[in-house]
C-alpha cells in the first residue's frame, strides 16, 4: 500500500517586484497556513516518509514548515527541479521514481498541474487545490511505478479555509 500527499504551496507574496516567480516567498498568511496543514496532517496520525518539493522558494518553504510540524528532518526534503513548471505527466514521473521501500510520499508543488495530477489519479473529483491545500490518496500496490487511478482510493482533501 502506498500513500501520496499532494500539497500545493502556501500563499505567496507579490510584494517584491524585483523577485522572479521562482524566488517569491510566502506571505504572512502562507507562513501561518503551512504549519496549520502540517498540524492537521499530524492530528490525523499521518506523515510522509519522503517529501519531494519544487525548488521554488514558496514551495520549499511550505515543505519545510509542514515538515517541521510532522517532525520531518528538513535536510531530507528532496528537491526536484522538474516540479517547477511541470505538467501532470512529469509529476507522475517524479512520484513513480520514489523508492519502493518508501510507503508514503508528499509532493509539494504548484497549480494547475497539481490539480490536474490529483484528478488524473483520484477516483473522486478534486476541485482546484487552493494554496496550502492537501489531497491524500492511497494505492493498493507495492511499487510507486504501479500507482494509477485503477488502484487508487481517495482519503481526503483538506485546506486552510476549513479552519477559519
Amino acid at each position: 500500500m502506498k500513500t501520496l500527499y499532494i500539497l500545493r504551496h502556501a500563499k505567496s507574496s507579490w510584494e517584491f517586484d524585483e523577485l522572479s516567480d521562482h524566488d517569491r516567498p510566502l506571505n504572512k498568511r502562507g507562513r501561518t497556513d503551512a504549519p496549520l496543514m502540517g498540524r492537521e496532517l499530524a492530528s490525523r496520525g499521518e506523515a510522509p516518509a519522503l517529501i519531494i518539493s519544487s525548488p521554488a522558494v514558496r514551495a520549499l518553504t511550505t515543505a519545510n514548515l509542514v515538515g517541521k510540524e510532522l517532525g520531518y528532518d528538513p535536510d531530507h526534503i528532496l528537491i526536484d527541479d522538474r516540479i517547477y513548471g511541470a505538467d501532470k505527466k512529469t509529476l507522475l514521473e517524479v512520484v513513480r521514481e520514489s523508492p519502493a521501500e518508501i510507503d508514503s510520499v508528499m509532493l509539494v508543488g504548484h497549480n494547475e498541474a497539481l490539480t490536474e495530477f490529483a484528478n488524473m489519479l483520484s477516483p473522486e473529483v478534486i476541485g482546484s487545490i487552493p494554496t496550502a491545500g492537501l489531497v491524500a490518496l492511497s494505492f493498493n500496490c507495492e511499487s510507486w511505478y504501479e500507482i494509477d487511478r485503477d488502484n487508487a482510493s481517495y482519503k481526503f482533501f483538506d485546506f486552510p479555509k476549513n479552519y477559519r
